[in-house]
C-alpha cells in the first residue's frame, strides 16, 4: 500500500494551508464523516467549518456529528454506527473518551472505513489508521516554560499551582498537555501517560473543568478554597481559562498576581492574551487538521494511500505556536497582535 507524502515539519503547517489545492476529481460517492466532542467549543466549530469547506472543494459528501457535551462517549458511538450504516469512506474523530471508543472504532475499520483521529490520539494510538494533531505535550511544555521563565527560578520554587484539566477519564490530549506543562515548569512527572502521581507540594490540586467556561470557573473557585494564594493556573483550553479568570476576579485576584496559561489559539483566547487575562497560550491549527483529514480520506478512497506520520513521531504534527505579550528570553513566541491574524473562531 502506498503512503501519502505530507510536509513533515510542524513549521510548514501554515505554508501547507496556503499552498495551491491538490487537483481532485469530483466523486459524489465518497462520504466523509466528522465527529467532534461538542458543537459549541470554537475549536470544534472551526474544525467542522474547515472540513465542510474542504469536502465541498473536493466534491465529496460530508456529514458532521457532535457529542452533547465534552465527555459524551455514547453519542460519539452512535455517530460512528450511523456512519458505518451510511457506508462512509472515512471518519474524522475527536474522541471524548480515547479508550472507551476504541471497540466501536474497530467496528468501523473492520467495515473498511478509514478512521483518522484529529487533535486527540486514541489509546493505543494505532487504534486509528492515522492521527493528525498538535504535539499536545509540547503545547503544554511551552506554556510551562513560559510560566517558569516569567516567575523566575527562585519564585517558581514557591509557586502554588492550580490545574484545571478536562475529565477524570484522562483522555490523551488532557494528560499530555497537563504533563507537558509540568515538565516545562520543572515538576517531576513520574509517568508521562498518567496525571496525579506527582508528589510536588507546589501542586494545589486538579479539578475537572470539562473544557468549558462554567467548569473553569467552578474548578477555580474550588481550588481557591483550598489555597487562596494560588499564583499559577494551568488550563486545558481557553474557555476554561476564561472561566478561571472570572473566579479569580470574583475573589479579588485580578491584579496581575496570578499567571493563567492555556492551549488553543482561538480568537477569543488571543484577545484575552491581549487584555492580560491569559498570560500565554499555545496556538493550534484546527483548519489544517480538518483539511488534511478530508484530503486523506479522499485519497485513500481513490488510491488506497495512507498518510505518514511526521518524522520521529507516531502522528502527523500540525504545529503549535506560543502566543504571549510577555516574551521570555530563549523561548520562541509571537505577540497577540500577530496571533490575531492567525487565530480562528
Amino acid at each position: 500500500m502506498k503512503t501519502m507524502k505530507w510536509l513533515g515539519a510542524a513549521g510548514s503547517a501554515a505554508a501547507l494551508m496556503l499552498a495551491a489545492p491538490t487537483a481532485w476529481a469530483q466523486d459524489d460517492d465518497i462520504l466523509v464523516g466528522l465527529i467532534t466532542k461538542t458543537d459549541t467549543n470554537p475549536f470544534f466549530a472551526k474544525m467542522r467549518e474547515g472540513a465542510a469547506a474542504k469536502a465541498e472543494e473536493l466534491g465529496v459528501r460530508f456529514q458532521a456529528f457532535a457529542g452533547k457535551y465534552d465527555g459524551d462517549n455514547d453519542t460519539q458511538i452512535t455517530a460512528i454506527e450511523n456512519l458505518i450504516a451510511a457506508g462512509a469512506d472515512g471518519i474524522l474523530l475527536l474522541a471524548s473518551d480515547t479508550k472507551a471508543i476504541v471497540p466501536t472504532v474497530q467496528k468501523a475499520r473492520d467495515a473498511g472505513i478509514l478512521v483518522i483521529a484529529l487533535d486527540t490520539p486514541l489509546e493505543p494510538i494505532d487504534a486509528a489508521d492515522a492521527t493528525f494533531a498538535t504535539d499536545n505535550f509540547l503545547a503544554g511544555e511551552m506554556i510551562g516554560q513560559w510560566a517558569l521563565g516569567t516567575l523566575g527560578e527562585t519564585a517558581a520554587q514557591e509557586a502554588k499551582i492550580a490545574f484545571l484539566d478536562a475529565h477524570e477519564s484522562q483522555p490523551t490530549v488532557d494528560v499530555k498537555r497537563d504533563q507537558g506543562f509540568m515538565q516545562g515548569f520543572g515538576i517531576d512527572i513520574k509517568n508521562p501517560d498518567r496525571r496525579g502521581d506527582e508528589e510536588d507540594p507546589r501542586i494545589i490540586g486538579h479539578e475537572m473543568a470539562g473544557g468549558s467556561e462554567v467548569g473553569g470557573r467552578d474548578g477555580m473557585e474550588t481550588l481557591l478554597q483550598k489555597d487562596y494564594d494560588i499564583n499559577v493556573v494551568y488550563t486545558i483550553n481557553e474557555p476554561t481559562a476564561a472561566g478561571a479568570w472570572e473566579a479569580l476576579k470574583g475573589a479579588g485576584k485580578d491584579d496581575g498576581s496570578v499567571l493563567i496559561t492555556s492551549v488553543d489559539g482561538g480568537c477569543p483566547g488571543v484577545r484575552n492574551v491581549q487584555d492580560g487575562v491569559i498570560g500565554a497560550t499555545s496556538m493550534q491549527f484546527p483548519l489544517l487538521m480538518a483539511a488534511l483529514g478530508v484530503e486523506a480520506v479522499v485519497d485513500h478512497a481513490r488510491n488506497g494511500t495512507l498518510p505518514a506520520p511526521s518524522e520521529g513521531l507516531d502522528f502527523y504534527n500540525t504545529g503549535v505556536t506560543l502566543v504571549t505579550d510577555r516574551p521570555v528570553e530563549g523561548l520562541d513566541s509571537i505577540p497577540s497582535e500577530d496571533a490575531l491574524a492567525l487565530c480562528w473562531g
